[in-house]
């Protein structure tokens, strides 16, 4: 009876570990030899065994308590033992292996998703050059397209005090007169360091492709950069090399040729002008053909846009001298006759227009008509005398008014300049040629201007010496 108690006692161990271990198939034949097993427990617990058997029915035959099955059954129900922890074992490590890979894939999974993001985190910190981040514009991006196209309206450059630059030397010298930048479109990286770029750490950098720099550029060439900056304030930037300008101003009156007034701006500059001003009549002085033709004169000497003729008078010094620029001259004859003076024509024949156009015969309703009569009227009582033009006119600061050779010069142009004594300006020419071009009259004059200026101002400083050396003597 001790017997079959420890049998079942360890029978009962195996069946615990067995069944922990995940073994059913065990716990179902228990069930289903119970009743063997109070019977004959070693047979059912080891069936294969039969010389085991056989020595423990022996043993019960004759009585005796047998050592030796019993130690045969500690050894057995040990290496039962054993094999269920080895099972236990294996399906632990197997279990341990399965937690390592997936630690292993979970790792493997953290390492890409880390070097992905490391990727993405380096390409971020990629794009930028020389340490100013820029963005790359997709496709079907449609920034530059709007910008472009809304920077090139008049109306929207008034309104919303934003304008259009292209190229690098344009873009170079606003940035470098102090003009603010929005945004910069460059499709190369050496695009972009031929600017300043000190100067553009407030600006939006965008890349984007030559294509479409090359689709909304209005150069032949494009230089693959476009700028959208805010319309630059003449009193708010600086102007270099203002040391060698003179006390000579240029008044565009009724200009609306973009090249002739982007023209005429870039000879003042060249001339050294101390400002350029214009009537309400002119184009508008930041439309891209102007500036093109211009070739960065909005940024070497202050421009004052649409003016009235009070406030261009305002902008003159007050002990100044208008001159008005006349092509009604009489044609050149020889080198040494000089056209007499003659009585004041109509607004439409001043300035450097045709006189042989055909206004008059131009069908126009009567209102028009009696607007031009009394125009002539007005001008009648006009009297400024004509001088030409490299006779003594720029002794003092000076201002020289160009009209546009549709429109030519208005009545009060004239007006100002009868009042600060000036005169008409002409420049002789031979018979077969009929005028000059607005912008190339406007250089001679400039340049003659400026040549006057400066002998002058050598002439009065030699008289100042002069007379300081005389009074210290």
């Amino acid at each position: 009876m001790a017997m079959h108690m420890k049998y079942t006692s360890c029978l009962s161990s195996v069946e615990r570990v067995m069944f922990l271990s995940g073994a059913n198939s065990f716990s179902v034949e228990c069930k289903r030899y119970v009743r063997g097993l109070r019977r004959r427990p070693v047979s059912v617990m080891f069936p294969t065994d039969t010389h085991l058997t056989a020595a423990v029915a022996k043993d019960k035959k004759d009585g005796t308590t047998s050592r030796d099955g019993g130690d045969l059954m500690k050894k057995r129900s040990n290496i039962m033992m054993k094999e269920g922890s080895n099972i236990m074992m294996k399906k632990g490590s197997n279990t341990m292996k399965e937690g390592s890979n997936m630690t292993k894939e979970g790792s493997n999974i953290t390492t890409k998703e880390g070097s992905n993001i490391m990727k993405t985190s380096h390409h971020v910190a990629a794009a930028n050059i020389d340490g100013y981040p820029f963005e790359r514009a997709l496709p079907g991006d449609k920034r530059l397209a709007t910008l472009v196209s809304i920077a090139r309206s008049r109306t929207f450059r008034e309104k919303q005090g934003k304008i259009l630059l292209e190229g690098r030397r344009l873009i170079r010298d606003a940035l470098n007169s102090g003009a603010v930048p929005q945004t910069v479109f460059f499709s190369t990286a050496e695009r972009l360091r031929e600017l300043p770029l000190d100067k553009l750490s407030r600006a939006s950098l965008v890349k984007v492709q030559f294509e479409d720099i090359k689709l909304w550029s209005d150069m032949v060439a494009p230089q693959g950069v476009i700028a959208i900056f805010s319309r630059p304030d003449a009193s708010r930037l600086h102007f270099a090399e203002r040391a060698h300008s003179v006390p000579l101003s240029l008044i565009c009156d009724q200009v609306r040729n973009p090249g002739n007034l982007g023209t005429m701006l870039r000879c003042a500059a060249a001339a050294g002008c101390h400002s350029v001003l214009l009537t309400k009549g002119c184009v508008d002085v930041w439309e891209p053909k102007v500036l093109r033709a211009a070739m960065g004169a909005h940024f070497h000497l202050p421009i004052h846009p649409s003016l009235s003729w009070e406030e261009v008078e305002d902008h003159l010094p007050k002990e100044v001298t208008v001159h008005v620029a006349d092509s009604t001259s009489q044609p050149l004859q020889n080198n040494h006759q000089e056209p007499a003076s003659h009585a004041p024509c109509k607004p439409g024949d001043l300035g450097w227009v045709s006189v042989k156009s055909g206004r008059h015969q131009t069908q126009v309703e009567e209102d028009e008509c009696e607007d031009e009569d009394e125009d002539e009227d007005e001008d009648e009582g006009l009297s400024v005398d004509t001088r030409l033009y490299h006779q003594h006119w720029a002794q003092s600061p000076t201002a020289l008014v160009v009209g546009g050779e549709t429109e030519g010069l208005s009545s009060a142009a004239l007006q100002v300049a009868q009042k600060t004594k000036g005169h008409r300006l002409c420049i002789p020419m031979v018979p077969e040629v009929d005028s000059l071009n607005s912008a190339m009259a406007a250089s001679i004059l400039l340049f003659e201007g400026r040549k006057q200026l400066l002998q002058a101002m050598q002439t009065s400083t030699k008289n100042w010496s002069a007379k300081a050396g005389g009074q210290l003597s």
